[in-house]
């Protein structure tokens, strides 16, 4: 069952970043409880989010995110890298948030 529950934008956050064949790595801001995602090309991304002493390339084996859509995941406190890949390649904007 999925629960939709608001969630404030960290406005002045947000990045947006091209995923592509290898796995890279984007800084995050720390202390946000949530991420908004938004995949804005036309293939799907995959993401990873950790802290920077314990992040992991990202895999297609990782969180999802289909093209076209916007999801919203939890993450710890201290969560401060993004790992993100595409094989087929996309853009992808990504921005912390805080949930209600």
């Amino acid at each position: 069952m999925t629960i939709k529950a608001p969630v404030q934008p960290g406005y002045g956050t947000g990045q947006t970043l091209a995923p592509a064949a290898g796995a890279a790595t984007a800084n995050l801001t720390a202390g946000s409880k949530q991420l908004i995602l938004t995949n804005l090309g036309a293939n799907p991304a995959y993401v990873r989010v950790a802290a920077a002493d314990s992040i992991s390339a990202a895999t297609v084996a990782d969180y999802p995110i289909p093209a076209g859509a916007q999801v919203v995941i939890s993450k710890a406190d201290q969560d401060n890298r993004l790992s993100h890949i595409s094989p087929l390649g996309t853009t992808l904007h990504v921005m912390n948030g805080e949930g209600f």
